[in-house]
């Protein structure tokens, strides 16, 4: 089918996590959008307001941004209301004549309340989830009956990797058959290999550490690993970006074991100048707890880094075996997994690491795919008020 004979869709992304935040959610709804305007259709993020941020903005290529004047409650959140949203929703929604209504991440309030209008005015809703869940502790089992209620009238759904779909499927009760998988993707030519004629030497190796610095991301893992790594090897260094609640854990460790000269703690990393501190490294050490992806992986990959990993959600689905080392999150097997990946280190061309992600992801490809499942959706026949109501009744009978 040619681009022309495709249809054309007006698309409202809905989330808590846009621009100027950073993250993950934040990259792949840029992304997306910049490339489904690309391929003809019409894309509106609506979002909250980030401090003076406000009211209606304009990005690159014309991508419509509403900023709405509701402040953060908690980790970015809105406060949930129910109705609160409903007026400027409804507005939006009408005056940009929107088709589908695509939200991202499953605690994000201000998608879930949106997701639940636009079914309510008969407006197809696709919901991408960017994270994985537990089943245990309160804050899932909270979560978790808050996506079955949302999701029991969602039209379709997307997860980033098969791992996130298994989790979605059993958090959320829906048919495993309105589940896509579709994989995050990574901007190649913003991610690339230092210059040819700058050969990365071997006597001194640099590992890098870009990451939240929070319990999910395994801080609590690197301040055991580097002190071990650092007596193994006197010619490692450490280069750790990031920041948040667990850093003062890594500036203790390195007060204890006296690594000043040998672990840089550069603080928080605008995405920006995310390349510039990959490519002084050689490996990229990813120590997460759970994760349903990490795009991270993918932008260290892209710079020629070999990656070490935890064995943990969907990031063994990311890179080939080849590329990545992986481990369980525990410390002596992490140490293990860095020496095998210094011992690979001769053997890796960075610019064949970097032609091998251009090849294996691609945000034009995630459109393409992105946009079949708005066809699908579109497909789905509507459902009147009590067919809505007894789905959601069968899925809080299922949940109880």
């Amino acid at each position: 089918m040619s681009t022309d004979d495709r249809r054309k869709h007006r698309i409202l992304m809905v989330s808590d996590f846009f621009y100027p935040n950073f993250g993950g959610v934040e990259n792949h709804i840029y992304y997306l959008s910049q490339c489904l305007i690309n391929l003809g259709h019409k894309v509106v993020v609506a979002t909250h307001a980030y401090g003076n941020r406000s009211g209606v903005r304009y990005m690159t290529g014309g991508l419509k941004v509403y900023y709405v004047p509701w402040r953060p409650f908690v980790m970015q959140n809105t406060f949930p209301t129910i109705y609160g949203l409903l007026p400027i929703i409804r507005t939006i929604l009408i005056r940009e004549r929107i088709t589908v209504v695509h939200g991202h991440q499953a605690f994000s309030t201000f998608c879930h309340e949106t997701l639940m209008h636009a079914r309510t005015m008969g407006y197809k809703v696709v919901f991408t989830d960017h994270s994985l869940y537990g089943f245990a502790d309160a804050g899932s089992i909270h979560m978790n009956k808050v996506l079955q209620f949302t999701l029991a009238d969602v039209t379709q759904a997307i997860c980033v990797s098969h791992t996130s779909k298994e989790n979605t499927v059993l958090r959320s009760g829906l048919p495993p058959d309105k589940v896509f998988v579709i994989p995050n993707a990574v901007d190649t030519p913003m991610f690339t290999p230092p210059a040819v004629d700058c050969p990365r030497r071997l006597e001194e190796i640099v590992i890098v550490v870009i990451s939240r610095l929070v319990y999910r991301k395994g801080v609590d893992l690197l301040v055991e690993v580097i002190p071990q790594v650092c007596r193994l090897h006197s010619n490692v260094r450490f280069i750790v970006g990031g920041d948040g609640a667990k850093r003062v854990r890594l500036e203790e460790m390195r007060e204890k074991h006296s690594l000043q000269d040998r672990v840089e703690m550069l603080g928080a990393v605008p995405h920006a100048q995310v390349r510039s501190v990959l490519i002084r490294g050689h490996i990229f050490l990813n120590s997460s707890l759970t994760e349903a992806f990490c795009i991270a992986i993918l932008e260290a990959a892209s710079c020629g880094l070999l990656t070490v990993s935890t064995r943990v959600g969907g990031v063994p689905e990311v890179l080939p075996d080849d590329m990545v080392v992986l481990a369980e999150p525990d410390p002596s097997d992490m140490v293990y997994a860095i020496e095998k990946a210094i011992h690979m280190l001769p053997k890796i061309d960075p610019q064949v690491m970097h032609n091998r992600v251009r090849e294996l992801y691609d945000w034009n490809d995630v459109a393409k795919r992105t946009e079949i499942v708005y066809d699908r959706a579109l497909k789905c026949s509507d459902q009147n008020l009590l067919e809505r109501l007894s789905r959601y009744n069968l899925n809080i009978t299922n949940s109880t």
